[in-house]
């Protein structure tokens, strides 16, 4: 939960940049996918930092293929249709006790 509540603790940035952001409800999904222009896709674990790259030999993998990207630009359309389109203004509202465990998660992230 701790990593979670630290992922959490970023997202109102990621809204107030216009981001749009979905909490996917139906398990936990570590994976992530950049599709860029319908035809190159990246899939894997890593996350964009150094914990991934040096510690946790995370990787990804780079797809030239437009009938990849389309498959998995089909798969995240499945994933939205369980998950909740988080709004600024539900981020905002969260609860107290919610806002307390990201701050601590926050500050323990370099760990987790």
């Amino acid at each position: 939960m701790f990593v979670y509540w630290a992922t959490t603790s970023h997202i109102g940035e990621m809204l107030k940049s216009g981001a749009t952001v979905y909490i996917y409800e139906n398990g936990f999904i570590h994976n992530k996918v950049l599709i860029v222009d319908e035809k190159v896709s990246s899939v894997g674990t890593a996350n964009i930092d150094q914990r991934s790259f040096k510690l946790n030999f995370e990787v990804n993998a780079f797809i030239y293929d437009p009938v990849i990207a389309n498959e998995l630009i089909q798969d995240f359309a499945e994933d939205v249709k369980v998950s909740t389109h988080l709004t600024l203004e539900l981020y905002e509202n969260r609860a107290k006790r919610i806002r307390f465990k990201e701050s601590i998660s926050r500050l323990l992230s370099p760990i987790l």
